[in-house]
């Protein structure tokens, strides 16, 4: 069966071109974070404290991200190739085979991400090292390094993390009734990280109150958490907006009742989230702290800390930003047959487009008031702890734009992809 899986990677890669993308986006930011602990190897002391902090909370918060998108990108492919594993079952194959096949297919692609990460990861690595040496908080003669560390933490948690998510993708195919209708391991890895992020907020407020900046390791960490926990709720936050709007929905005719019957792409809802909940959280916690800080002498590593949030956060909102285009044009590509059945059955073109932005509205809205009841764990602790407020001062500006960024990717993303699967007569696409 492993022959069998590099022959479907050659022939018809499908929805692991996103499990590629991913896994490359994710292999390059761990290997830039680890990179900067082999520069730290010949560092003066002050300038290896800030290579190490920012390589250890960057690189850590980017396993985690990473992990979770590549975990969900990789069941986005399994599931769209249902039909092929079906027929595969149907003349014989075991579940175990089946099993090794997807495995298999996944190490391929992972390790072939993680060859083409290393030079994204080296200049990226140099880019990190740069900006610290502008900032001061690293010696400028400190030159970047990209060595074994580098390497072997970017090939090995590509390896390992692609490994575990393809066995847990694999064990669910050969039991999908219901795995569909009992989501429980979901639910419960989703409720326990909302109650680390609800901890990491309680201990914002309370045990961390009066500390200053300190408050920010548990005050970001809240929202991240949350963010994971809320975006693993994906399918039933979607259902809950789509009850609610619905009748709005309907109101737009054929296309409108296309997509409240149409399928709920829960997966597409989770980039939309991870990204607005972590985008919002940390531009108005560092608002906050830029105000409470003003006039104030701040300690020497405020600089380190302020940096290191805009940094991480940059890259992690670019990934997630790239890992929701991503989803969606795969999630899109793969309703070619779908979108051919609505044309031969008397849909438009125009039509089917229109019950596609319709969708991207559900997709966006959830995804977005998600987003933002998952940056309160963050934005509410903090602003209690460092500004004695529990709502901060701050304009609903950043948030407007958070949203706008994630309204424009979403709707590009479907709305581009969907005229292209659109093109050629629907007949060759049923027959596809």
């Amino acid at each position: 069966m492993i022959a069998v899986a590099l022959r479907n990677l050659r022939h018809r890669p499908g929805g692991f071109v996103a499990t590629f993308l991913s896994a490359l986006l994710g292999a390059a930011l761990i290997m830039a974070f680890a990179s900067l602990i082999d520069t730290a190897s010949g560092a003066d002391a002050a300038s290896n404290e800030s290579l190490v902090t920012t390589a250890s909370v960057g690189g850590g918060w980017c396993l985690v991200i990473v992990a979770f998108a590549v975990t969900s990108t990789l069941t986005l492919a399994v599931r769209q190739r249902e039909q092929q594993i079906t027929l595969l079952r149907s003349v014989g194959a075991t579940g175990p085979q089946v099993r090794r096949m997807i495995v298999g297919e996944a190490l391929a692609v992972a390790l072939l991400a993680a060859a083409v990460a290393v030079p994204v990861g080296w200049l990226l690595g140099r880019v990190l090292v740069n900006l610290l040496h502008n900032t001061g908080q690293v010696a400028s003669t400190v030159d970047p390094a990209f060595g074994p560390i580098a390497l072997g933490a970017g090939f090995g948690v590509t390896l390992l993390g692609s490994l575990v998510a393809a066995f847990a993708t694999a064990r669910r195919t050969g039991n999908q009734g219901r795995q569909r209708q009992r989501p429980l391991l979901r639910r419960i890895g989703a409720g326990l990280f909302l109650l680390i992020g609800a901890n990491c907020a309680v201990l914002t407020a309370t045990l961390m109150d009066g500390k200053g900046i300190d408050a920010m390791q548990t005050a970001g960490q809240a929202g991240i958490w949350a963010s994971i926990g809320l975006a693993l709720l994906a399918p039933e936050l979607l259902r809950l907006v789509t009850a609610v709007l619905g009748p709005v929905v309907r109101l737009f005719g054929a296309p409108g009742g296309l997509a409240l019957r149409g399928p709920r792409l829960s997966s597409a809802v989770m980039p939309v989230l991870l990204f607005t909940g972590i985008a919002t959280g940390t531009v108005y916690m560092q608002g906050i702290e830029d105000r409470a800080a003003a006039g104030q002498v701040e300690p020497d590593y405020a600089q380190d800390i302020q940096t290191l949030n805009y940094v991480v956060v940059g890259m992690i909102t670019v990934f997630v930003a790239i890992m929701l285009v991503n989803t969606l044009i795969a999630a899109t590509t793969h309703r070619r047959r779908e979108f051919a059945q609505h044309r031969l059955a008397g849909a438009t073109r125009g039509q089917v487009t229109a019950m596609v932005a319709l969708e991207g509205v559900l997709i966006t809205v959830t995804g977005v008031l998600g987003g933002l009841v998952a940056s309160l764990f963050t934005v509410l602790p903090f602003g209690s702890a460092r500004a004695d407020r529990l709502w901060p001062d701050a304009s609903p500006a950043a948030f407007a734009l958070v949203a706008a960024i994630a309204v424009v990717l979403t709707a590009s993303a479907l709305i581009q992809t969907t005229r292209r699967t659109l093109h050629g007569p629907a007949t060759a696409a049923v027959r596809a």
